[in-house]
């Protein structure tokens, strides 16, 4: 289980967080290992972080308790519906009695207790198999993955050399850049880096090498989400 405590958890602040220098910590199975992102709510219970399962290994992060999205960077997950290969996006609403397990191992990007307590909907989508749209500009695809509210999640694909129009982040941004490297006038972000940008803030990304990133949007309008209500 994850340690509950306070990590980047001032959402008015735009924080920036390479986890791929960052060291793995030991959760309380032998075989998990995790690196905590973001940490905040009542009791440390919305909690962003990239897990690590070695193989046979059941996740020890209680995801069923309050929902959850997870991204399946590599390895396969499996539950009671199926198993979920590298690139896998899937939202889990809360409850849920249903554990995941790794037989062969795996590394997640893990969002729990950032859903809307009346959102529902079961998501499961293979990004690497689905059709991708046109994006606002050209070099730019973009998957939609989930929406509920003002809450947006997708995946975006940049080709190298593309550039985007200055913008506002209403509700505030969250990035996880899973190839390549995604860029603003505030820098360049590698594969790994963890974005959080606050309600309103603004910047004009662009990528010159290509990436791809998994956008969330509009899920901050406050610091008083719906698990630090629970």
């Amino acid at each position: 289980m994850i340690k509950a405590f306070t990590l980047n958890a001032d959402v008015s602040q735009r924080c920036v967080l390479d986890s791929s220098t960052s060291p793995w910590e030991s959760g309380v199975a032998a075989s998990a290992h995790y690196k905590l992102l973001e940490c905040r709510g009542e009791g440390g219970a919305q909690i962003t972080a990239i897990m690590r399962f070695d193989g046979d290994a059941k996740c020890d992060l209680p995801l069923h308790e309050i929902g959850s999205e997870i991204l399946v960077l590599n390895g396969s997950l499996s539950d009671a519906s199926g198993s979920y290969g590298p690139g896998t996006y899937l939202k889990n609403p809360a409850p849920s009695t249903d554990v995941p397990v790794s037989p062969q191992g795996c590394t997640l990007l893990v969002k729990r207790g950032h859903l809307a307590p009346e959102d529902s909907e079961r998501v499961v989508i293979h990004t690497r198999e689905s059709p991708w749209f046109p994006g606002m500009v050209s070099g730019l695809t973009v998957l939609p993955l989930s929406e509920f509210g003002t809450a947006h999640t997708a995946m975006v694909r940049w080709a190298p050399g593309t550039y985007f129009n200055p913008h506002r982040h209403y509700g505030g941004e969250e990035i996880f850049v899973t190839e390549g490297v995604f860029s603003d006038e505030h820098g360049r972000y590698p594969k790994g880096t963890w974005i959080r940008s606050p309600h309103l803030s603004q910047h004009k990304p662009f990528s010159e090498e290509g990436c791809v990133i998994l956008v969330k949007t509009g899920h901050l309008l406050d610091d008083s989400g719906p698990a630090s209500r629970l």
